[in-house]
């Protein structure tokens, strides 16, 4: 799985954060109890230095080492004893005056024999979901929210569609690449009119995909365009940064959503900036989606023909029917 470097990094901030707190309220924790029970803060104190002893005495050499190693523990015992007395006799628990820790499997480290706890992961995912927030425009983009009831049930010209049976279709292959991501053979084409769900659907598929904790970018194909031609003319620095950076990110992502390819401005800069995003996922083997308006000959006819080739060739094309579901929502459409 391929993290993306700036969500990660976001991630262990809050992970820090988080961190932070604990050890704060920790420290809140013991000057409390410090001052209600002084006794415990001498407790304390000498149990550190036992700690400290037992460590010296670990690595010397000598003889009756083992005698005074056993000793230091039989009195740590009791002061350990005591303190819970203490500490019971206020109210408090045993454990009142532990570190604290947000995930102690880690220990808030993030890190488990060199790889990411799934603490980290969580809350990477939780920058993942909040990046694709663009997408997520509602807040309900799930498969079990997507309603097929949306699509007629009678036969639409010239080919005799029946949509909500085109549509089923459509569905159960968005959700089977969303189920099966990363192990998936091919990228996805969604084809079809203004308002038939494609965007929805693409949504669908990146919150399940984010829920993995893998790395989302969703573009819409004038955006993403925008950031190649800005990578190599923007004549700021700092623009030109910025640029390089959301291109890297759409070039190394685990999934790219590229919207309404056929919307953006053509030019030789943007269609040589889209042959080279297509191409360089298909040669990392990273999945795209990518929804459009466009009829196979219009895409043939606007865009290169080894950008048609590749999206012919290593694209599962997918084709939506039906009616404006924005439309039909405001009542002005019957789907039956």
């Amino acid at each position: 799985m391929t993290y993306d470097g700036k969500l990660l990094a976001q991630a262990r901030e809050r992970l820090e954060q988080r961190k932070a707190d604990n050890q704060a309220e920790h420290q809140r924790r013991l000057s409390r109890v410090y001052s209600s029970i002084p006794e415990i803060q001498y407790i304390d104190q000498k149990m550190r230095a036992q700690m400290t002893e037992l460590v010296r005495l670990t690595i010397a050499k000598g003889a009756n080492i083992k005698d005074r190693i056993d000793l230091i523990k039989e009195e740590n015992l009791a002061l350990q004893q005591r303190k819970a007395q203490l500490l019971a006799s206020k109210g408090y628990s045993e454990d009142y005056l532990d570190d604290i820790y947000s995930c102690p499997v880690c220990k808030d480290t993030g890190n488990i024999g060199g790889h990411p706890c799934e603490c980290l992961k969580k809350l990477y995912n939780m920058e993942l979901t909040e990046e694709v927030g663009v997408l997520l425009k509602n807040g309900d983009e799930s498969f079990e929210n997507f309603r097929l009831d949306f699509y007629g049930t009678k036969p639409v010209p010239p080919n005799g569609v029946i949509p909500r049976e085109a549509m089923s279709i459509v569905y159960e292959c968005c959700k089977r690449f969303a189920e099966s991501f990363p192990n998936v053979q091919s990228s996805l084409l969604l084809k079809g009119g203004t308002g038939l769900g494609k965007t929805y659907l693409s949504a669908c598929v990146a919150r399940v995909v984010a829920e993995k904790a893998y790395s989302v970018c969703y573009d819409t194909a004038s955006t993403a365009m925008e950031a190649f031609e800005k990578r190599k003319f923007a004549k700021d620095q700092e623009e030109a940064e910025k640029a390089e950076e959301h291109v890297n990110r759409m070039l190394s992502c685990d999934l790219m959503i590229l919207d309404d390819l056929g919307t953006e401005l053509v030019t030789a800069v943007t269609v040589n900036a889209l042959y080279t995003l297509i191409n360089t996922r298909l040669i990392k083997g990273k999945p795209m989606i990518i929804s459009t308006n466009l009829e196979p000959e219009e895409l043939q006819k606007k865009y290169s023909p080894q950008i048609f080739s590749r999206i012919n060739g290593e694209f599962v094309r997918l084709t939506f029917a039906g009616e404006d579901i924005r439309l039909i929502k405001k009542g002005l459409k019957n789907t039956l």
